[in-house]
């Protein structure tokens, strides 16, 4: 069996890499990939992104934001974390049984000392009751895949910051993630397993699967990607892992209300977001300007529904044209971030 040790760090680059051999001929099924990636968060194939991320918090730190191919809930990512894959023929394992195709690295940790790591009936590796690893499958073209997350030293102090939506409620029918409670595996294991790099960690497992004592025993198996490989996998992350549409359009639609009292009266937008942009936008209150806020309501239309792209666009108006008395900046504040007061369907 080959496998692929990738060297980028980026997460739409890797997961273009893994659509690219799962989708060519290059590596013949059953074949595993291993990645590591720079703080990010992947969404589910059928999620609302905007839903699952604080968004906010994300542009500030540097999270990077994309969507997967397969199903399932919302994942953060970062150096303490390793991926792995098993594509498979479709015809040797039954959509679903995540069980199956975990096991060789289930099996792996129990020879590194985390003897009580179990693959759940649903799509999660737990220990304690804890989850370290969440699971996602995607079947095409009669090949499976099965690509998966194992925290081994993860900061879950930004696991809550990063896939916590302050206090917006947004209407939408898109699939919710599952919150569970996470746990890094790096504390079950031997001590001499206890202090390596994701890099390290990711070795120990391959010597595991491979059965063999040294990594280079193994990496007479490693798959060397082309320039041609490359030149594909570069037009496949440029058109739909680093493309803003397929990430925030592909998004179902959704409705929010975002309402705030100031001194001078009472602030009340309601937005309906289609394919990741303001479709519409009605601001409600008894609040006082020269100006017909409906000239606010257009400017805003067909924007981002985005933090950033809503300030950019009211940072070019003059809002005290028409919210008079009001400070710029707070009024900008409600109606750009996701963490002002109460919301409802709309």
């Amino acid at each position: 069996m080959q496998y692929l040790a990738m060297k980028s760090n980026d997460i739409r680059r890797n997961l273009a890499t893994e659509q690219y051999l799962m989708n060519s001929d290059q590596m013949t099924p059953p074949f595993m990939l291993f990645y590591i990636e720079d703080s990010c968060i992947i969404v589910g194939r059928n999620q609302n992104t905007l839903e699952e991320i604080n968004q906010e918090y994300c542009e500030e730190h540097g999270v990077t934001i994309t969507r997967r191919l397969s199903g399932g809930g919302a994942m953060y990512q970062d150096m303490g974390n390793m991926c792995f894959s098993f594509i498979v023929p479709a015809d040797e394992v039954r959509f679903g049984d995540f069980k199956q195709l975990v096991q060789p690295v289930v099996d792996a940790l129990h020879d590194m000392g985390a003897t009580g790591a179990m693959a759940t009936g649903r799509n999660d590796i737990v220990i304690d009751g804890k989850k370290f690893s969440g699971n996602a499958m995607y079947t095409r073209d009669g090949k499976t895949f099965c690509h998966g997350t194992l925290m081994y030293n993860v900061n879950t102090d930004v696991v809550a910051d990063a896939l916590s939506v302050p206090k917006d409620k947004i209407e939408s029918k898109g699939i919710k993630s599952v919150r569970s409670r996470v746990t890094n595996i790096m504390p079950y294991l031997k001590p001499e397993f206890q202090n390596l790099t994701t890099q390290q960690f990711r070795d120990e497992l391959i010597k595991r699967i491979w059965k063999v004592d040294k990594i280079e025993d193994a990496q007479v198996n490693e798959y060397e990607l082309t320039a041609e490989d490359n030149q594909a996998i570069d037009e496949i992350e440029g058109r739909l892992y680093k493309n803003w549409d397929w990430v925030y359009g592909k998004s179902p639609d959704f409705t929010i209300q975002k309402r705030r009292h100031f001194d001078s009266g009472t602030i009340d937008a309601r937005f309906l977001v289609e394919e990741g942009k303001i479709a519409n936008l009605k601001i409600y209150g008894d609040f006082f300007g020269t100006g017909d806020v409906h000239e606010v309501e257009e400017a805003l239309q067909g924007v981002a529904y985005t933090p950033s792209a809503i300030k950019e666009k009211l940072q070019q108006l003059d809002l005290n044209k028409y919210f008079a008395g009001e400070d710029a900046t707070q009024v900008i504040e409600l109606l750009s971030k996701q963490e002002w007061l109460y919301t409802k369907s709309c």
